[in-house]
């Protein structure tokens, strides 16, 4: 199990050393910084758990350090305890206008310091546990908006198939189990041209009903005999038809 990280901020080095051995003991990773700045960069780069913040500092507070991790999308949700020797009630005050998450009052209480390190610690790993939770939603959501993208061409590319091939050669086409249509190719295929003799003068001549009736009659038989054998449809006009075997 990975080690929670804890950054130590502050400008004594004598405050620096007894925070580090106090957490170093308890089994937590320490990085440290003597400034605001540096404070900001090792959050940056070092990527802690949590931040012990000491309030005064020269050029730049531990209240200001404060806000500028708050202002960071990726660090806002960071813990930070500030660790103050001035007056708690006051400085409680600034610290949550500045966004902190916790306080500890100089000089330090061990059992208290660690207490409190483990509560926030705690609190982060769920924040992480529901950003990777969201992570996971916000992939799953796309997966399955391509998904459904994907089927809705296909669908339609079917439908366009179906319209010139057979139902059954166009889902084969669409499931990728025979080659592109439009490829160039050479194979041998069977042409059949079917039409009725005499049609014209019959219709000339018949009731529209019985020609109507006629070409339903017709249709449906050459219409079974094609998918039957899942032939093709290239022309079709009439009582004139052409299909590929």
């Amino acid at each position: 199990m990975t080690r929670a990280r804890i950054l130590v901020v502050d400008d004594v080095p004598q405050n620096v050393k007894l925070l580090e051995q106090l957490l170093t003991l308890s089994d937590y990773e320490v990085i440290t910084a003597s400034s605001g700045a540096e404070g900001l960069a090792k959050v940056a780069s070092g990527k802690p758990d949590l931040v012990l913040l000491d309030v005064v500092m020269p050029q730049m507070s531990g209240y200001e350090v404060c806000r500028a991790i708050r202002a960071n999308d990726a660090t806002q949700l960071l813990p930070v305890v500030m660790v103050t020797a001035l007056d708690p009630a006051e400085e409680r005050i600034k610290g949550i206008e500045a966004g902190a998450d916790d306080f500890l009052s100089k000089p330090i209480n061990q059992p208290e310091l660690l207490a409190r390190v483990k509560s926030l610690l705690r609190i982060r790993s769920l924040h992480r546990q529901v950003e990777n939770q969201a992570l996971e939603l916000a992939n799953w959501n796309m997966q399955l908006e391509k998904r459904v993208s994907e089927q809705v061409e296909q669908l339609g590319r079917l439908e366009r198939l179906r319209r010139f091939l057979s139902p059954k050669v166009a889902d084969l086409i669409v499931a990728g189990e025979l080659e592109d249509p439009l490829a160039t190719r050479r194979r041998e295929v069977t042409i059949v041209f079917v039409d009725l003799r005499g049609f014209t003068a019959f219709s000339e001549t018949a009731a529209p009903e019985d020609v109507l009736g006629v070409l339903r009659q017709y249709h449906g038989v050459v219409g079974q005999l094609v998918n039957r054998y899942d032939g093709t449809v290239e022309h079709f006009a009439g009582v004139a038809l052409v299909q590929f075997v």
